[in-house]
């Protein structure tokens, strides 16, 4: 596994409501597809109304949801085109798809931290907390230490300097934290990032942070399942095989049991729920210590046929 770390590039903001679909449109209506990334950040200047920096973070959060990605098409290295959770999810103009534009379904916003923390090329804060860090509560100062400590382990190289470290998990607590406001300060920050609403970061005191793991009563069990299924045919593309051990899901980095900070009993309730779907598309024996989860070929091969059951949209592009 190559894994480069990446602590810049947001420049600072949080992810928004509404920039996700911002972006997908952008390039949808404008036909930017073909454009690279400087001129698509010209054009989103003037169509969106916001400044540079800000356009830089929108493009940085879209590309790390895996919302939009590079142009296969295109020459150009910086050239970018929606890809197919982009199309599913939030194209307006697409004829399939267009499943919740605006994120009103909290599976939506699951399925976006899903896939923003299951990307093992880049390292980020974000991502070394739901994949590698065992905190379940922490200060600030602590977490920075520990990405400084072991990104060169994790990646080969050194993680930079300590002030780009601060930025970049300053940026992710804000990104997952939902932020306490009177009602005489209300504004667009105040519903500014879809993530704080998973619950699954809180701050108790000034500097110091509580993320417990849970049952997460409130992840969809067609989220959890597609994310099982995705890790399972990650981590058995080489062998061939179809189950995985609960040990795994429960705790190997890019698991649905890491990443969606699920405690033991957790994650046994959601396998329990996932087995009941339809058709023993799941199944998982839990007797005399041996605890292991069989995939069918069918979902192991195609994850996102959950997605279809839960949305009732094609994902094909």
């Amino acid at each position: 596994m190559n894994i480069t770390p990446k602590f810049s590039g947001h420049d600072t903001f949080p992810l928004r409501y509404g920039w996700l679909h911002k972006a997908v449109n952008l390039l949808s209506y404008k036909g930017n597809s073909e454009k690279n990334a400087d001129e698509i950040v010209r054009d989103a200047i003037v169509a969106l109304g916001v400044g540079r920096n800000m356009v830089n973070a929108i493009r940085y959060w879209a590309e790390m949801s895996d919302v939009l990605q590079p142009n296969p098409e295109s020459n150009s290295r910086t050239a970018l085109s929606i890809a197919p959770l982009g199309h599913f999810l939030f194209n307006e103009d697409a004829i399939k798809g267009n499943a919740d534009p605006y994120l009103e379904k909290t599976a939506s916003i699951w399925l976006l931290h899903y896939r923003l923390n299951a990307n093992d090329t880049l390292l980020t804060s974000y991502r070394y907390f739901f994949n590698y860090c065992n905190f379940q509560s922490f200060e600030k100062t602590k977490l920075i230490d520990e990405i400084i400590t072991n990104t060169t382990a994790l990646t080969g190289v050194e993680a930079g300097k300590q002030s780009t470290i601060k930025k970049d998990i300053d940026c992710f607590l804000h990104t997952y934290i939902k932020k306490n406001h009177s009602k005489a300060t209300i504004n667009e920050d105040h519903f500014s990032s879809p993530l704080a609403e998973l619950g699954l970061i809180s701050e108790s005191s000034s500097g110091y942070f509580v993320s417990e793991l849970s049952e997460r009563k409130n992840l969809p069990t067609e989220i959890f399942a597609y994310a099982l299924c995705d890790f399972v045919k990650k981590e058995t593309t080489d062998s061939g095989v179809n189950t995985i051990d609960f040990d795994s899901l429960l705790s190997k980095p890019g698991s649905p049991g890491r990443i969606f900070r699920l405690s033991e009993q957790g994650l046994s309730h959601k396998l329990d729920e996932a087995s009941q779907l339809e058709g023993g598309l799941i199944t998982w024996i839990d007797s005399l210590g041996l605890r292991q989860i069989l995939v069918d070929e069918k979902v192991k091969n195609r994850p996102e046929y959950f997605l279809e059951k839960f949305y009732g949209n094609e994902y094909a592009y």
